[in-house]
């Protein structure tokens, strides 16, 4: 198959600090190659995934949030003129999905409930829904298959927890529970660190109001750390500390800190459950008191064990080959009678993409 994978501009791939989707978007379009496929990703120049790309923007593009709207939109646009002649296009983006010229396959990474139900609603009328979890499935929007996000834990350091600390990895959102793990970690007299995005105002507005006057030798923050520091942390640490307080769709650090050895202390909301199996690579906390409790119970769990889940249940090998599945299931019988779109035209594995094919350079 030739596979179209488009990426959204905000991040390159793989991303240099904090990125999710960017993360799952390099280890399948990698994936995708390895099984012999022949892959094109549309992305933003500085992306350096080894793959055959193709861009409209330079750099990653954070820009002002009030041309966001435009910024994508000229991406998935620029996008879809690129990759026509594909078998198939994997779209990550929100409007992508929604302008695209046929159907396509398209991961929800954001909730599929509240406006998400609305959004996804009109989508899947264009677009074939691929959920990262169960928890992300909602009455009302169809979603032809659940496939848990995977990651390499070869990539990964196994960790002996020598850093001890309990880090917490999200951008600075009331959401993301930093103020949360900061209280549990307190209770329980134990060290925590904190990592994330501060670049948004609300961003900084909740880092000024809930983090940085706690700041201490037990409360330490480490901003927006680097792939490699947050292996680091990870792997050094006791125990990561998730206590979310929303439906998350997936939440990819999870599997980061198994891959390492390190158990997940998770709150009992969106996907925590379908990752974290407790009492062996972590805990399922009702509240903080109880995250503060299980705190010191961390030692009773397997390390071993945590790493072996991402290897035998979470691997980007797995996932992989889900979507490649599905993929197949989609060319060659169709999925609800819906024939994929003939695309036509011609493409080349070039660096830059331009409106017209004779300035592609």
């Amino acid at each position: 198959m030739r596979i179209g994978v488009l990426a959204p501009p905000w991040v390159s791939v793989p991303p240099p600090r904090y990125g999710g989707v960017e993360t799952v978007v390099d280890g399948l379009a990698v994936g995708y190659q390895a099984a012999g496929h022949d892959v094109l990703l549309f992305t933003v120049g500085d992306s350096t995934c080894p793959v055959p790309k193709l861009h409209l923007y330079d750099q990653a593009n954070e820009g002002d949030p009030a041309g966001a709207t435009v910024t994508e939109l000229v991406h998935v646009l620029a996008a879809y003129e690129a990759l026509s002649d594909c078998d198939l296009v994997h779209d990550h983006t929100i409007a992508g999905p929604l302008i695209a010229p046929g159907p396509v396959v398209t991961t929800a990474h954001c909730p599929l409930d509240g406006e998400g139900a609305r959004l996804y609603g009109r989508m899947s009328r264009s677009a074939i829904i691929v959920a990262a979890s169960e928890a992300q499935v909602v009455p009302g929007v169809p979603v032809a298959r659940v496939i848990h996000h995977g990651i390499d834990a070869g990539g990964s350091p196994a960790g002996r927890a020598d850093g001890g600390s309990r880090p917490s990895s999200a951008k600075m959102r009331p959401e993301k529970g930093g103020h949360r793990a900061r209280a549990a970690a307190s209770t329980a007299g134990q060290r925590v660190t904190l990592a994330g995005k501060v670049r948004e105002p609300a961003e900084r507005w909740y880092f000024e109001r809930y983090v940085a006057p706690y700041l201490n030798d037990r409360l330490r923050f480490h901003g927006e750390v680097s792939q490699e520091e947050k292996r680091d942390l990870l792997a050094g640490a006791r125990a990561l500390l998730f206590p979310i307080r929303w439906n998350e769709p997936f939440g990819i650090v999870m599997l980061e800190a198994l891959a390492c050895g390190t158990p997940v202390l998770a709150f009992d909301e969106g996907a925590s459950g379908e990752v974290v199996e407790a009492g062996r690579t972590g805990f399922l906390c009702r509240n903080e008191a109880h995250m503060a409790e299980v705190i010191q119970r961390v030692d009773e769990l397997d390390r071993g064990a945590c790493r072996a889940a991402v290897e035998n249940h979470f691997s980007a090998d797995r996932m992989v080959a889900e979507y490649l599945e599905l993929f197949s299931q989609l060319i060659f019988e169709p999925l609800a009678q819906r024939p994929l779109r003939e695309f036509g035209g011609g493409g080349s594995s070039t660096d830059v993409w331009s409106p017209s094919p004779a300035k592609r350079k």
